[in-house]
């Protein structure tokens, strides 16, 4: 790889793992639902005009939002504000594994025993995680944060089942329609709207602009660049920085601390995914 891709490939899991810690810090003043609301309404005014979707795929837009983009991420960042950034990203490795099983349950794939072994890994490296006694009393929150990982491999089942769009011109679609979908499910399930976006403060919008801008767009935009260069083989390995920049950001930035047992755990989760992914040759990025 020339030197302006390795850098392109170390800056994607940079922007993406400072993603969890930004959205932290940024839920002290926004509810999860309407954070995720926001942030996907900006992402469509930037890039719904550029890369516009065809009619023909808007029923199937409208589902792969609701999937992967609305319910995914209302569970993933209401989990996500009950825990340690930390932990959530070590959890959220888990799609991984899961995508693969969904995988060879919905679409037929085979599944290696190198595969398996990893997935085994991967999970074995979440039990540790949730066996932490520190979240006992916060198990409802890494909960949700698996269901979001579980929720986010239905999605890319679902994603794979159309090839006529290119990958900006999907983020765009998708972000048309889960922005409306997530302002309802905050109506549903929390109050206190129009305060919080009145009151909102500079460095608060700022993180808005970076979930929708530098995380969403630029991020996936690097991403995608690089794909058409390169096999995903050759790049997907990248990736396994996106964790490891979460925990440090969260032990760094929000003060957060990482104990044996998570620590363990979440090496496990890293390694199981980088058995899977390596050979494999396919994966999918958040």
């Amino acid at each position: 790889m020339r030197p302006v891709h390795i850098l392109m490939a170390v800056s994607v899991p940079i922007i993406w793992g400072m993603g969890f810690i930004v959205a932290k810090a940024t839920m002290s003043h926004f509810s999860p639902i309407l954070l995720m609301a926001l942030r996907f309404s900006l992402t469509a005014l930037c890039l719904a005009w550029i890369f516009r979707p065809p009619l023909s795929l808007f029923k199937d837009l409208f589902w792969i939002a609701l999937v992967s983009a609305a319910i995914q991420y209302s569970l993933t960042f209401n989990g996500l504000n009950g825990i340690d950034a930390s932990t959530a990203a070590l959890l959220v490795q888990l799609e991984v594994p899961f995508g693969l099983l969904l995988a060879w349950a919905a679409l037929g794939d085979r599944m290696t025993l190198r595969q398996m072994a990893g997935m085994f890994i991967s999970f074995s490296g979440a039990v540790l995680i949730l066996g932490e006694p520190r979240l006992a009393g916060n198990l409802i929150y890494a909960f949700m944060v698996v269901g979001g990982a579980f929720v986010w491999a239905v999605g890319q089942v679902m994603i794979k089942k159309i090839n006529e769009v290119n990958g900006l011109m999907l983020i765009s679609g998708v972000a048309v329609f889960a922005a409306p979908q997530l302002f309802v499910a905050s109506a549903i399930f929390e109050t206190n709207q129009v305060e919080q976006i009145r009151s909102a403060s500079v460095s608060v919008w700022a993180g808005v602009v970076y979930l929708a801008i530098v995380m969403t767009g630029i991020g996936y935009a690097l991403w995608y660049r690089l794909l058409g260069l390169y096999p995903v083989s050759r790049v997907m390995p990248f990736l396994l920085l996106l964790p490891v920049t979460s925990v440090a950001g969260g032990i760094l930035l929000l003060d957060e601390s990482l104990t044996l047992k998570i620590a363990l755990g979440g090496a496990l989760a890293i390694l199981g995914v980088a058995i899977i992914t390596i050979r494999r040759g396919s994966g999918q990025a958040h």
